[in-house]
């Protein structure tokens, strides 16, 4: 049986992952509360392997090795690091500290096919926004789990969580409102059979 391979991403309204140096956003957009903190710790409760690109591996590393930001303590973020996990890179040549990873070179979506073969556990990818524009292009996304924060960061938001991806339909298979604001929904992607694919 092949393994279900997750793409998990956090963004705004407006669809950007992150935020320009010094604004003054905050963690999640300093829009948490205790709903969706228990909710990503239960997602991090079973069996799963990680698959991360260098660039987030570099930035989720560093994060839980300087111990500067308090989001790292949070229970998932916690939960998350003791999980196996796979860096897709051909330049990284350190785990960075991580207990349990590997680094593997080569095309991202030969080795996420092998992977999903050989996995007795759901993969999952954390932000890694380039890797998992591939791997949808590769077919190899089976559902795109995205976090909408209630904040439209025009100004200040960096990282467009779909900018890179080809055309793609979506079907609705999961939606929950968590702390009153914050909108989650897991889709299951399929090319759009006419659509640009970059």
């Amino acid at each position: 049986m092949v393994a279900r391979y997750t793409w998990d991403v956090f963004s705004t309204l407006d669809g950007y992952g992150s935020f320009t140096q010094g604004a003054d956003w905050g963690g999640y957009w300093s829009r948490q509360g205790p709903e969706l903190l228990a909710h990503r710790a239960s997602l991090f409760e079973t069996d799963q392997l990680m698959v991360f690109g260098a660039t987030t591996f570099r930035e989720v590393a560093g994060i839980m090795a300087e111990g500067t930001d308090p989001n790292a303590f949070d229970e998932w973020n916690q939960r998350l690091l003791q999980k196996p996990a796979v860096v897709v890179s051909s330049t990284l040549e350190s785990t960075l500290g991580w207990p349990d990873a590997q680094i593997l070179a080569g095309d991202a979506a030969t080795i996420v096919r092998r992977l999903k073969a050989e996995s007795r556990v759901p993969l999952r990818s954390q932000a890694s926004l380039t890797l998992n524009w591939s791997l949808l292009d590769a077919g190899e996304v089976d559902r795109i789990q995205v976090t909408i924060f209630p904040v439209i960061s025009g100004h200040t938001g960096t990282s467009p969580i779909l900018r890179g991806a080809g055309d793609f339909d979506l079907e609705l298979l999961e939606s929950r409102t968590l702390d009153g604001h914050i909108q989650e929904l897991v889709y299951r992607p399929t090319a759009h059979p006419t659509g640009h694919r970059p």
